[in-house]
């Protein structure tokens, strides 16, 4: 394989291009909304009318405003070769017939169906870098990823670019790491290409378990060759030749495309040995989690990838210095990964003039709860909260308000509506209490019991704790029935202070960051919200909380 074979590539898959394409979203979301069952009537219409000439049917990932699922979009090409797009959602089986006669005559919607604009406040309000090809790229088919440009970065890093400007590109860019602790990538990489020669991996961490996250997911699901070239580039910067990708076993269809995109990278020559004619060798494994959210924990899911039981143990030595085996290794998360092609294809500095002066780049959130429209959301860092939530996300349904917005998933905090002028970067929503983690984001309103709230996340912390450290193990266990105590109003002034005493024990005494973080949404929940708890108090006097919901969704 070389760079003229790409573009070969790129050539022969545009001229397959049909006069019609219909794309249907084959992500998990619309999969489970059935999506499967839509493409076959989709198929079985284009057939019955004899259009199989004109109209190209593509399964394509994920297209975001997921509570509209399942999705379709239709692109028609005008007299001057522009295509116009068109997105219906709520689309079922039934309602094929429909979307393949307007396509036959030429109408631009169907009125029997749910038309959505796709230049609506959902979709013009965002920026997209990582997602740019979601929905639009065929995730089985390399040839469709090709032809949108995959590997051109690799190439150009083999080729043009020694391991050491390549790290330099990524320390420039500002890129920090977007699993949710925002370590500068770029000083991760040129750590780990400092070590001795010898024996070093890649791995990338896939073990996506905040309740309500699914932002990795959908970029494996959607553009899986996109993240392995993020990797092979890695690889190339800092020396390796092995890599891993450590994925959730609750995620079967990131597996499987996971599966089949390493299976075509190697047939392709893009993974494997002497990669685009060069020296550079690259082989990606991956490894299947069991579904413990410590694992996520790098340490932790050292442990795992290497056959152990998936626990922490304490740092110095970082993966860096001593990882896999004992060896240098660099782990990034999916998204991280995801963001390098692109900063070698457009320039670090193109990639810098993207957020603020401390975040860089764009964030990718999953957008849940009680808000009008949910769904997958990439915005430049440092847009303010008000913007995702209100003028991407539509507010809260009729009816209700927003109370706060939870983010960082069991390890952040709840920040309430007042200050939703916030910016979205790491130090302003650490200053709040909460954090960026890696990207969940779940709306509450007036309904939902903050006590609650934090008694669901400390429940999840307890339940997942690896029993290693006492603190963790025994301290979770603690706080959970003090907050259950709390919430039954059976506790009392002195239960409080011992509550937020044991916060400070298990955050300041816990071996791993599962247990550090825990008392985070407790936190966060006194600190905005310290009346519903004291509502509960037995020593109370005044009205009882009027909340309801105890569980976010």
């Amino acid at each position: 394989m070389e760079l003229e074979d790409l573009i070969a590539l790129t050539e022969a898959e545009s001229s397959q291009h049909a006069e019609i394409e219909i794309r249907v979203c084959t992500a998990a979301g619309c999969l489970s909304s059935g999506s499967r069952s839509l493409i076959s009537a989709l198929e079985h219409a284009v057939e019955d009318r004899g259009l199989g000439d004109r109209v190209g049917l593509r399964e394509v990932g994920c297209m975001r405003l997921c509570c509209e699922g399942p999705l379709v979009s239709v692109n028609t090409s005008t007299s001057d070769g522009t295509r116009v797009p068109t997105l219906y959602g709520k689309v079922d089986a039934a309602q094929a017939p429909d979307i393949v006669t307007s396509v036959e005559q030429g109408r631009k919607s169907a009125e029997a169906l749910h038309s959505i604009d796709p230049n609506g406040p959902f979709f013009a309000h965002q920026k997209s870098v990582v997602l740019e090809h979601c929905g639009i790229v065929e995730p089985e088919r390399i040839e469709s990823s090709i032809a949108l440009g995959a590997y051109r970065s690799l190439h150009r890093a083999l080729h043009d670019l020694s391991p050491a400007e390549v790290v330099e590109q990524v320390t420039r860019s500002g890129l920090r790491g977007r699993g949710g602790a925002g370590y500068p990538t770029g000083l991760k990489w040129a750590t780990v290409a400092k070590m001795p020669p010898g024996q070093k991996y890649v791995v990338c961490n896939a073990d996506e378990g905040d309740p309500g996250a699914f932002m990795d997911r959908s970029i494996l699901e959607s553009d899986p060759h996109r993240v392995l070239e993020g990797m092979a580039i890695a690889a190339h910067a800092i020396g390796a030749n092995q890599g891993y990708i450590y994925v959730r076993g609750e995620y079967p269809i990131a597996i499987s495309r996971l599966d089949t995109a390493i299976r075509q990278a190697k047939r392709f020559g893009l993974l494997g040995s002497g990669i685009f004619d060069s020296t550079f060798n690259f082989r990606v494994d991956l490894r299947i989690g069991a579904g413990a959210f410590v694992c996520g924990e790098e340490t932790a899911l050292i442990h795992s990838i290497e056959g152990l039981r998936g626990t922490p143990h304490p740092r110095p030595p970082y993966p860096a210095e001593s990882g896999l085996w004992g060896h240098p290794t660099l782990i990034n998360n999916v998204e991280t990964y995801a963001n390098i092609p692109v900063i070698l294809r457009e320039g670090a500095d193109w990639f810098a003039q993207i957020g603020t002066e401390q975040s860089k780049g764009t964030k990718v959130f999953a957008l849940a709860g009680k808000i009008r429209r949910s769904g997958l959301v990439e915005v430049p860092m440092g847009v303010p909260l008000r913007e995702i939530v209100e003028r991407i996300g539509g507010g809260s349904p009729e009816g209700s308000s927003v109370k706060a917005v939870q983010t960082g998933g069991p390890s952040g905090g709840c920040i309430p509506a007042e200050l939703l002028d916030t910016p979205v970067e790491y130090e302003s929503l650490k200053a709040l209490g909460s954090i960026m983690g890696s990207g969940g984001m779940v709306v509450m309103d007036q309904d939902d019991d903050m006590v609650g709230v934090a008694r669901y996340f400390m429940n999840f912390c307890m339940d997942e704790s690896c029993g290693k450290c006492v603190p963790c193990r025994a301290g979770t266990v603690q706080m959970h029935r003090l907050l259950d105590r709390i919430e039954r109003g059976e506790a009392s002034h002195d239960d409080l202070v011992t509550l937020e005493d044991l916060c400070d024990l298990v955050q300041h005494a816990s071996l791993c960051g599962l247990g550090q973080s825990a008392p985070n949404p407790v936190l966060s929940t006194l600190r905005f919200f310290r009346h519903e708890y004291e509502s509960r108090l037995i020593e109370f006097s005044g009205p009882p909380s009027s909340a309801v919901s105890s569980d976010p969704r």
